[in-house]
């Protein structure tokens, strides 16, 4: 018979533990401190029971050689850095995390021990990137200010990483939770310029005989899909007799400093398919574009294959799309007269698909289902100001009501 060969007192140990976000790891163990005094440590919020070993060991080892230190006194930027590897978000998303560390939090905060960050410090910070935080993609300083809506996406992100430090047992508490970034209402989104009704159907009717790319124009407008949902479209998702799309995944550009840049196809923002339904029109669109696709290449028509990839069967650039939008529309405005229409960016074409909806009165549930918002109050905050009011009516019915009374 065998037997499971147990460690020894004080070696520790891994053990799992549930979380709203899944299964973590933890691990515990006795160390010795560099005043020679022996003390029991506990480290939560490993992604792997192997990471929370391989912890465990180097707290060990730094033990046995007399150079431990305590995880609180780690420096926030080394404490980032270990935070970010660990992640298990969309690589555009980690992607975005680590440039605003590397250049908005690291030259700031980077060497302050965990124990040492104050709200205060914290709040400081934030009032510094806004008066003139803005650095360059080499880190340069540029004296410029940072938008309070980058701002509070920084403090966002401190905030989830001093959060799993608490899960960790390395702080007693978050001092985000007292710090004062931008407000919701001043990191409030650019203002949109969507077109009405009148205009979208200008650009579109100038599109169709024009523009090479008027398909992806019209089923962008037409749907209300993100440009990242779109590039990653394939034409099983497609149904040309139900007259249905369904949106399973999204594109991305994922940049890492010092690498190549790289595009990505990942899970949509919600990290749901949703199914959108399509007007007679757009359909036809789509059989032509599909037609044109299979004369070029087979391969190009087949079920797998991208709606709208370029002529390889590769997913567009996302960016270069955009610019290429930007640029039929303004061709489109010079023909048409820049009184016709208003500038406004690929972006808008979602905007405007729900402002004319919302406008006219469609419910806020269907539109919500149509863009792939998490909620209604998602769709709710962002479109509050085209919610159509009858207020003559509420005025005139309260006054009524007063008389009654």
């Amino acid at each position: 018979m065998t037997t499971t060969k147990r460690r020894s007192p004080g070696e520790g140990g891994a053990y799992s533990y549930q979380t709203g976000a899944g299964q973590r790891w933890r691990f515990k163990c006795a160390i010795t401190q560099p005043d020679g005094t022996r003390r029991e440590i506990n480290r939560r919020g490993f992604p792997a029971k192997q990471a929370a070993l391989k912890a465990m060991r180097d707290a060990l080892s730094a033990s046995d050689n007399g150079g431990f230190t305590d995880p609180s006194r780690q420096p926030l930027g080394e404490y980032l850095a270990g935070w970010l590897d660990g992640l298990r978000l969309a690589p555009s998303t980690v992607a975005s995390y680590r440039k605003n560390v590397r250049l908005h939090i690291a030259p700031y905060l980077g060497a302050v021990p965990l124990a040492s960050l104050t709200a205060v410090k914290l709040t400081a910070l934030y009032a510094t990137l806004e008066k003139s935080g803005r650095r360059d993609s080499k880190g340069e300083k540029t004296g410029l200010p940072l938008s309070a809506r980058t701002v509070r996406y920084i403090h966002t992100i401190i905030s989830a990483a001093l959060r799993n430090a608490v899960e960790a047992d390395l702080l007693p508490r978050n001092p985000v939770s007292r710090a004062h970034p931008p407000t919701a209402r001043e990191a409030r989104p650019p203002e949109m310029h969507p077109w009405n009704a009148q205009q979208l159907k200008a650009f579109l009717d100038w599109s169709a005989e024009r523009s090479e790319l008027h398909a992806a124009w019209r089923v962008l407008a037409m749907t209300g899909m993100r440009r990242g949902e779109l590039l990653a479209l394939r034409w099983r998702d497609i149904d040309m007799d139900a007259s249905t799309i369904t949106i399973r995944r999204s594109a991305g550009v994922v940049k890492t400093r010092g690498e190549r840049e790289q595009i990505t196809e990942g899970p949509t923002k919600t990290n749901k398919p949703r199914v959108i339904d399509v007007d007679p029109g757009t359909i036809a669109v789509l059989k032509s574009w599909k037609a044109g696709r299979g004369s070029a290449a087979l391969a190009l028509a087949r079920p797998g294959a991208l709606v709208f990839g370029n002529i390889e069967g590769r997913i567009r650039h996302p960016e270069t799309f955009s610019k290429t939008f930007t640029k039929t529309a303004a061709r489109c405005r010079r023909d048409l007269g820049e009184d016709a229409l208003p500038a406004i960016r690929l972006h808008d074409l979602r905007h405007t698909h729900a402002t004319i909806l919302l406008s006219d009165r469609e419910p806020v549930s269907t539109v919500s289902q149509r863009l792939g918002h998490a909620s209604e109050v998602v769709t709710l905050t962002i479109y509050s100001h085209v919610l159509p009011g009858d207020q003559k009516r509420a005025a005139a019915r309260f006054a009524e009501l007063v008389g009654e009374a």
